[in-house]
């Protein structure tokens, strides 16, 4: 008996016992739609967040002042000067064939913000930014416009708003083309940023004033003003790779010692993409772990059934052998029988978890139908290997049967 009859064979005996065949292949792909599906999802959902976090500036890091060390065992703290604005369009002129670079200094956290008789709370924050800093920030905008290069190269006083500022200040009214009073200059407002939420509770862009980097140099400070960098690589640079060159560069503009710390920091921007591929890798260890014992609950079921169509079938097995069937052409068919048992609830299991995983995808992020050909590789091996572990024990006792006392069973 060559491998196609025991196949056809395997697949006569399953018609023969419908209804036995259906509820153990329903038994597994259950444990293949758990699998499949809760993966899928996983992966679905990464899929959509890494999208997100690469439009909302993944690709791009920050050099900021480093801050000072705090006093340990009576040893004196180090200060670290400001990043000034000739190190920072030094940088700038030095980065700008390799990433879009953005320069901006924070002229004050806790300002507040007149507009006649109206004022806002002390908690809205003036930054001053060149052309690059709002496409570099994602800031969209609601209403209005960006500044004009006059506008940024003179210094020009005209602001760009948040939502709240632009709610408490003109309620009601459009914003743009109205003044307002801040650090004791005046400014215009030119446009209005689309809201973000709450940004960690600190107002995120909806209690920010803007305005041209140029105007905040302008504006005295009690401190003097330190400048933040943010580069946004736009090629197939590696991210990796463009630190270690920018890092290069700024040592070089700050004038760091050869075998000095630096002098400044640099943040990566998709240390939550970092997040989220670490959190993802616990799911996927969970879910896959989930549907492992779904199917060795199936695969204890299908040894079950088996086992009693071993039992059911000692006749046949004896007429075979009679016949002159061999022990491993026995084995052989009951394995085959396993396994195509496993394969037709495997394909069912696995289309059904797909569809599963990304509706659930679809449901929490906005991602596009996933077809995760690696699991379904790993749920089909997975199946084959249920039906070999959970056929072959059945098989080996069906090889083992004698011949003239399985003629005699009833």
């Amino acid at each position: 008996m060559n491998l196609l009859e025991n196949a056809k064979e395997g697949f006569r005996s399953i018609q023969g016992n419908m209804l036995r065949t259906v509820l153990t292949a329903l038994i597994v792909s259950i444990g293949i739609m758990s699998l499949v599906g809760i993966l899928t999802a996983i992966e679905g959902i990464k899929y959509s967040v890494s999208n997100t976090f690469a439009n909302l500036g993944a690709n791009s890091f920050d050099i900021e002042q480093k801050e000072e060390n705090n006093r340990q065992g009576g040893r004196q703290s180090k200060t670290y000067p400001p990043i000034t604005e000739f190190q920072a369009k030094q940088y700038q002129n030095l980065m700008q064939d390799k990433a879009r670079v953005s320069l901006s200094t924070n002229v004050s956290w806790n300002a507040v913000v007149k507009a006649g008789n109206i004022k806002t709370n002390p908690n809205m924050t003036i930054i001053g930014g060149d052309e690059n800093y709002m496409v570099n920030e994602n800031y969209d905008l609601e209403r209005g416009r960006p500044f004009s290069n006059i506008e940024l190269e003179g210094g020009a006083p005209v602001a760009v708003i948040g939502q709240e500022i632009a709610e408490k200040l003109f309620p009601k009214q459009n914003p743009i083309g109205k003044s307002l009073l801040a650090m004791g200059r005046r400014f215009k407002v030119v446009g209005q940023i689309k809201s973000e939420g709450s940004g960690m509770g600190g107002g995120g862009s909806n209690r920010l004033i803007i305005i041209p980097l140029e105007a905040a140099t302008q504006i005295p400070t009690q401190t003097p003003l330190t400048f933040q960098i943010k580069s946004a690589i736009l090629g197939s640079t590696s991210l990796a790779y463009a630190i270690e060159e920018a890092t290069g560069i700024m040592r070089k503009v700050r004038q760091d010692k050869l075998g000095q710390e630096d002098s400044f920091e640099i943040s990566r921007s998709d240390s939550a993409a970092q997040t989220l591929d670490k959190i993802t890798g616990y799911l996927r260890t969970g879910g896959f772990l989930i549907g492992f014992i779904t199917l060795l609950g199936a695969s204890i079921g299908l040894m079950n059934i088996m086992m009693v169509s071993v039992t059911e079938r000692t006749r046949e097995i004896g007429v075979r052998k009679a016949l002159g069937a061999t022990i491993q052409q026995i084995r052989r068919q009951f394995l085959i029988e396993a396994i195509v048992i496993c394969l037709l609830g495997g394909v069912a299991g696995i289309i059904l978890g797909v569809l599963m995983g990304n509706g659930i995808s679809m449901l929490i992020g906005q991602g596009e139908f996933f077809v995760p050909w690696l699991w379904m590789m790993v749920g089909m091996a997975i199946c084959v290997s249920v039906g070999l572990v959970s056929g072959y024990y059945p098989a080996y006792k069906a090889s083992k049967l004698d011949p003239i006392e399985s003629l005699r069973y009833e």
